[in-house]
Formats: C-alpha cells, structure tokens, sequence
C-alpha cells in the first residue's frame, strides 16, 4: 500500500502526491542512517546501492518540495560532508579544486543561467533548475568528498557488480514475465514497453535504454576486477548481469555502448599508437563524408543492430540541430517540435542536442571542453604510469568507460539515476589521474581521516562488528 498526500505548490517537478512505498521507506530510513553513521570509506556502498536499486521515482512532497529518493540521499550525504570537515583542515575534495570540478561547476551554473534568462519571470523553471543545482552538484561534490583512493575506485567496482548482478536477474524476469518488478513500489509501468513485439525491460529506471546505458558504461569496472583472484566470481556475476541488462532492455544504444566497451579492450595492444588510430578514424570520417549525398551523420541513421531502430530520428534530430543554430545559440529553445520535417522531434534523446536546446552554445562548449579535458588527463596520467602496467590498465579501462558514455549521448541523455553513475566516473577521473607528486599528500590526508574515524564510537563499533 502507498501513501498519498496532496500537496500544493511544486519544487523540482514531478506528481503533487508523495509516493513513497513502505519498503522503499524502510530501505531509504536505512540507507540514511548508513550515510550518517558508516565510517567514510564504506558510505559510498550504502549511497550507490540505494541510488540505483530504489526506484528514483518515488519521493516524498512536503510543503510543496519534491524529495525524490536520490535528493533525499544527497541532502544527508551533504549534512555528512558539513560535519566531518567542521573546523578540519583536511581537504574536502582530495588533490584539491581541480579544473574538472571547475569545469564540471562551470557547466551546472551556465545550463542554470542560460535557462532561467530564457524562461525569464517563469517561477516553475527557475525553481526546477534550483532543484537540478542540487541533484548535480550535490551528487558530484558528495561522490568527490566520498572518492579518495584506488582502493574507493575497486570499492565502487564491487559495488557496481552487485548492483548490475541484481538488476540483471530483475530485466530477465521483467523480459520472461512480462512485469516489472520494481512496479510494485509504485510510481513506474507494471507492463514494460514494448517495439515491434520486443519486450523493452527498465527495472527501477524511467527508460529501457537508460538502464542498459546504465549497464553498458560499467563493464569496464567489472573487467577491472577480473585481475585479482579475490574478485573474479564477483567480476564473472557482474559481467553477466551487465550483458542481461544490455539485452534485456532491447535498445540499440545500450549494445553500442557494450560492443564499444568491447572494441576498447581489444585496442589495448595499440595504446601506444593512439594518435594514429584517431588520425585514421578522422579520414575515414571525411571520406563517408564526401562519398555519402547526406550529411555524414546520417550514418547512424544506417545502423540497424535491433528492430525498429530509431537511428533516423536521431539523425534528423542532428540535421534540424545545425539547420536551426540561429534558434538556439544564445538561449536555447524548447521549439524543437515545430522543426521537424517528419514526425516530431520534440523528444530530446541525445545527450549533445540536450546542452545546445536547453544552455546555449555556451553550455555545450562548456560540456566538450570537460570531455576533452577528461580524455586528456587520462591520456597524461596513462603516460606517467607506463612503467606500471596494472596502474596503466585501470587508467586505460577507465577511458574506455568514458568513451562509452560519450558514444552512448548520441542516443539518449541522462535524466534519472543513471547521470550518478556519470558523475561518479568524473570523480574516478579525479581522484585515478592525480599526479604522483600530490598522491603522497593525498595518501596522507586519507590516513589522518582514517585515523579521526577510527577514534569515533559509531565506527569503532562497525569495525569489531563487521
């Protein structure tokens, strides 16, 4: 049985009831209490596995605010953050303010500026990105204050295998049954969708392509853990649980994605040589570009890998993108809908159309120029550690997840859960890319919040029970 509690006024959108099923209340108050009280290294465990096991969609609407499960957790991971560094003279974020938090905070304000002059005297739009202020950059500065060291980066990976072998379980029965399980607490279809009589399984998030994006862009983490002995059943279970959520879900963008993954690893050999690769790549860009009578992005329009593929509205989406710049560059639009020569393209499912529609070309160059500076410092990083060939291997991993996502944001753009695990890989890039010279000050400030943990009761009692 759910709660319904009507409520007037709106604060970050969604339904005017609180929809909050008793288990997943249950399950929230617990996580809380594990985020408030688990020594450091073990909160982002507590925070991941109830960001993506918890249907996002359910929330608690008190005075008007939209508490959603993932703001909720953000709120007290925050209030976590605020007291442990009270009068500290530890450093919040480790390795410091870097340019991809600069870069990263730079991006949440600009989307936030350019849409609130767009919508400018709109109460209800400046109050929803007052709300995607906090989702953002909360949710990316607790995971920064949260993500230190190698060992939070395998801690993450583990996390993720779990989550990834349960959910994969949930899309098979969704897929065989034709249920969605996480249905039952409310606030998400019980029947999934379904194109061209394939069942398109989502679990606890909004979309089908989301959840196997999702799955997709963590296979790098899970071949990660293959290399100890300790965590190869676990990277096994993960693996497999990914390729269920890729298939389950029956969406060409999430296959791209695995198959991308994929054709990472196996560039392993040539990372010396990558310089040569993205100079082939280019060429052969321009030769499709001038053999081809379309604009050589239609080439995802030709890309048939499931039934009814949807490749050609994604084109079409590109082409009325740079047909109509002068519509969208400085403000943004929300016209799109009327550009449509066929159909309707009012359905903004990549993640580079969405910077451009909703921010500005500002935004948009402010959102490539983080993707170009994290492939670069995890170019430069990969460097320095070429003497130390598992070090190399993470790092090398680590790009491949990142190209995974930015190929996965021609096909669909993160609006659920699924942006927390975005968020979370630029804090692995973080923390994976410092340089040595600021990895011992790292190591040491890590120690002494260990050793301030270690002093607190809370935790001294997890430590002789766990």
């Amino acid at each position: 049985m759910q709660s319904h509690i009507s409520i007037v006024g709106t604060f970050g959108g969604g339904a005017t009831d609180t929809i909050m099923h008793p288990v997943v209340l249950v399950a929230l108050i617990a996580a809380i209490a594990l985020v408030l009280w688990l020594p450091r290294k073990h909160v982002v465990v507590a925070f991941l596995l109830a960001l993506f096991l918890l249907p996002a969609g359910q929330e608690l609407y008190v005075f008007g605010v939209h508490l959603y499960v993932p703001r909720i957790l953000i709120m007290i991971g925050l209030a976590r953050l605020a007291r442990e560094n009270v009068g500290s003279r530890i450093p919040i974020l480790p390795g410091g303010w870097n340019d991809l938090d600069k870069l990263f905070t730079c991006w949440a304000v600009l989307h936030v500026v350019v849409s609130t002059l767009y919508y400018w005297g709109n109460a209800a739009a400046f109050i929803s990105k007052i709300a995607f202020l906090w989702d953002t950059l909360g949710g990316y500065y607790f995971l920064r204050f949260l993500i230190r060291d190698t060992e939070d980066i395998r801690r993450i990976a583990k996390t993720f295998a779990i989550i990834v072998a349960i959910l994969g379980v949930a899309l098979v029965y969704e897929r065989v049954q034709n249920r969605n399980l996480f249905a039952y607490f409310g606030s998400l279809p019980p029947i999934p969708g379904k194109r061209w009589g394939t069942i398109r399984a989502q679990g606890p998030f909004a979309h089908p392509i989301l959840a196997g994006s999702f799955a997709a862009t963590v296979l790098p983490f899970l071949v990660w853990l293959w290399d100890s002995r300790r965590t190869k059943i676990m990277a096994a279970l993960g693996v497999a649980g990914c390729t269920a959520m890729v298939i389950g879900s029956s969406s060409s963008t999430p296959l791209l994605s695995y198959l991308a993954v994929i054709a990472g690893i196996c560039f392993w050999p040539l990372r010396g040589r990558m310089s040569a690769v993205r100079w082939v790549f280019v060429i052969l860009l321009i030769a499709c570009s001038l053999a081809m009578k379309a604009p050589v992005w239609f080439i995802i329009a030709r890309v048939h890998l499931l039934g009814g593929n949807s490749g050609w509205h994604r084109a079409e989406l590109i082409d009325m993108f740079f047909r109509h710049f002068s519509e969208w560059w400085l403000l943004g639009t929300d016209k799109q809908a009327t550009w449509a020569r066929y159909g309707n393209l009012d359905d903004l499912c990549e993640q580079w159309i969405v910077e451009g529609e909703t921010g500005g070309l500002v935004t948009l160059v402010c959102f490539i120029l983080l993707i170009k500076r994290l492939f670069s410092r995890i170019g430069k990083a990969r460097i320095r550690t070429s003497q130390d060939l598992k070090q190399e291997w993470l790092l090398w991993l680590i790009g491949v997840a990142l190209f995974s996502h930015c190929l996965g944001y021609f096909g669909i753009s993160y609006f659920d859960q699924t942006r927390f695990s975005w968020y979370a890989l630029l804090c692995i890039i973080s923390v994976a890319t410092i340089p040595k010279k600021d990895k011992a000050r790292v190591l040491k400030h890590a120690q002494n919040r260990a050793n301030i943990e270690s002093l607190t009761p809370v935790a001294s009692m997890a430590r002789v029970t766990g």
